[in-house]
């Protein structure tokens, strides 16, 4: 399982996450995910349930 972005700074899509990016639930029950690129970039992603908890169960993210 790969955990990818869209990158809004270079406008490229399925930038993968460098490191473990982390995992925040959202007011209203989604869940979203929060990383840099290799370059330093923020990106952000909102994943399913189900992809989220795939992702804890790998351990490929740091859950807030």
């Amino acid at each position: 399982m790969k955990l990818t972005a869209y990158c809004m700074k270079t406008k490229q899509k399925d930038v993968p996450f460098v490191g473990k990016p982390e995992l925040m639930k959202t007011k209203t029950g989604g869940f979203i995910l929060k990383g840099q690129d290799k370059d330093g970039n923020k990106m952000s992603a909102i994943v399913s349930k189900d992809t989220a908890n795939e992702a804890i169960k790998l351990k490929l993210v740091t859950q807030i």
